[in-house]
């Protein structure tokens, strides 16, 4: 039988992360949390849930969560969001897993809660994640706090029904505040990299995502939540451009380039 280590990366999660330690009993051999010092019972939560609780200084997601990975003991690992917890059909295909597995990587879909709604459109279902993969065949990547877990050429991969249940935002206003705080992040990631933004795609692309979102993937079915979710995501999208756009124009300004156009 094949064993399981599940890897969790925490800051003041203590109002999420005793269900997701909850659907992990019976299925992780090893429970593994990753935590950036938080100041609330998110440490003691995880302990009496029996998880091993290691501190680390946050440098990134990306980074945080290959340090989780790199702690894991087990042949295959399942990596989840504090905010995260298994669905009982899931829960029971990860356990016929560890009886016979068929793959190297295992992705699963992700339903996510808005406000006491699950989301079924907007693009955010099914919203599919490798989530389960054996040791040594994949990394995290992608842009923070964008990531992904990418896997090895040649690695099989594999689809296991059920959910990951995605317990996001609990208020409009908690969505709002991670928006513009996302939106900084991924600002500056892509200006480290040398990406520029022009003011068309400052002026379309977020209308562009709305009428994606809102109206090709179905985000009107989702009633008023599917309006405020989309349209959310579309001002995401034109706070990121335009914060890329000042990083550049500060960067120009001390350097004596030419500002962005």
């Amino acid at each position: 039988m094949e064993s399981i280590s599940a890897v969790i990366i925490t800051y003041n999660e203590e109002k999420n992360i005793e269900r997701c330690l909850s659907s992990l009993k019976g299925i992780a051999d090893e429970i593994i949390v990753v935590d950036s010092f938080s100041t609330d019972q998110t440490k003691s939560i995880c302990l009496k849930n029996g998880a091993r609780f290691v501190e680390h200084v946050f440098e990134g997601h990306i980074q945080q969560k290959n340090f989780a990975l790199s702690l894991a003991n087990s042949s295959f690992i399942l990596s989840l969001d504090a905010d995260e917890a298994l669905d009982e059909t899931l829960i029971n295909n990860i356990r016929k897993i560890k009886q016979n597995p068929e793959a190297d990587v295992y992705s699963m879909n992700r339903l996510t809660n808005y406000c006491g709604k699950w989301i079924y459109h907007c693009g955010w279902y099914p919203d599919r994640k490798v989530r389960l993969i054996r040791k040594g065949f994949a990394l995290w990547g992608g842009v923070n706090p964008h990531d992904e877990l990418k896997y090895k050429e040649g690695a099989i991969k594999g689809h296991l029904e059920g959910n990951i249940l995605h317990y996001s935002y609990s208020s409009i206003h908690q969505h709002i505040q991670q928006a513009n705080h996302f939106s900084g992040i991924n600002a500056n990631e892509w200006f480290e990299k040398g990406k520029k933004v022009s003011l068309m795609k400052v002026i379309f692309s977020p209308w562009i995502r709305f009428i994606r979102d809102y109206i090709v993937w179905g985000g009107f079915l989702d009633g008023y939540y599917g309006l405020v979710i989309c349209r959310i995501s579309a001002h995401a999208a034109f706070l990121k451009y335009i914060k890329i756009r000042e990083l550049w124009k500060q960067h120009s300004q001390s350097s004596g380039f030419p500002k962005a156009t």
